[in-house]
């Protein structure tokens, strides 16, 4: 970065975040008084959301931060916000030169928690340097630790994927039924709406009673009748059915025949 800020006693200079969702949307912020176009993003004004004071430290330890702002920006409203569209989102946070659209980033991290405060919201955030807190040598477990069709496993989702669209909805038990004939399948599996009020959104398929799909997120209460969606299979995360529905013990990420610590603690009894 070429240029120096806060060097002169004027500057043209505003703070800039962007919002990378992770339904595929990017926003972008800005405190200046008029939208800046820069990095192939377009940053709106947002003059009632400011991030609070960033504090970079050399350890190891998150630097923790927030957003505040007014529910007033027709990029966060309330509704986004109560589905959960900004939960574990990526944030950037820097500044920029806004005449000549020379940036630097300062921040990143990620929105671990959204609240409510009056007229307005409250983001926390997390930054990169969270990810060091997380154990990186996996604990022993008799189930596979890998994700469904994600890294370790070897399958391709593609495969365990199908069209769907809504038949049913019933808003009190949270559960839906759909126009496909063996829905068993995505017990554990997950499901993407692809239009209505919650298009983008994933939901986790916590049971399959039936033909219903018990959702672990609460349905939003606009779904109705014939809105579309992607379904994935699920596994139950088992050395046997890794083995016999899906061919792929090869890749269990678990250790089925570990002794538990029940068969550790044991000690000989006389008799």
């Amino acid at each position: 970065m070429s240029r120096v800020f806060f060097g002169a006693e004027l500057e043209t200079a505003a703070t800039w975040w962007r919002v990378f969702r992770k339904d595929g949307v990017t926003l972008g912020f800005t405190t200046h008084d008029r939208d800046l176009w820069f990095g192939g993003v377009l940053h709106r004004a947002a003059p009632g959301m400011l991030p609070s004071a960033i504090r970079r430290t050399a350890g190891f330890e998150d630097d923790p931060g927030d957003i505040e702002g007014a529910l007033s920006h027709a990029a966060v409203t309330e509704a986004d916000l109560a589905s959960g569209r900004f939960d574990g989102a990526w944030i950037e946070c820097g500044i920029v030169d806004w005449e000549t659209r020379e940036a630097a980033a300062l921040y990143s991290g990620s929105i671990v928690g959204v609240s409510r405060e009056g007229a307005g919201f409250k983001a926390e955030l997390a930054s990169a340097k969270a990810r060091l807190s997380v154990d990186p040598i996996p604990l022993s477990s008799p189930s596979c630790r890998a994700r469904f069709c994600g890294p370790g496993c070897g399958l391709n989702p593609i495969a365990f994927q199908a069209r769907a669209r809504v038949v049913a909805v019933d808003h009190d038990a949270n559960d839906i039924t759909i126009d496909l004939a063996e829905v068993a399948v995505f017990r554990h599996g997950e499901l993407r709406w692809i239009d209505g009020p919650m298009a983008g959104l994933s939901s986790r398929i916590t049971d399959v009673v039936g033909d219903r799909l018990i959702l672990a997120e609460r349905i939003d209460a606009d779904v109705q009748p014939g809105l579309r969606l992607r379904v994935t299979e699920g596994c139950d995360r088992t050395i046997t059915t890794c083995s016999a529905r899906f061919d792929n013990a090869a890749n269990f990420r678990g250790e089925p025949f570990l002794p538990g610590n029940d068969m550790l603690a044991q000690y000989p009894v006389a008799r």
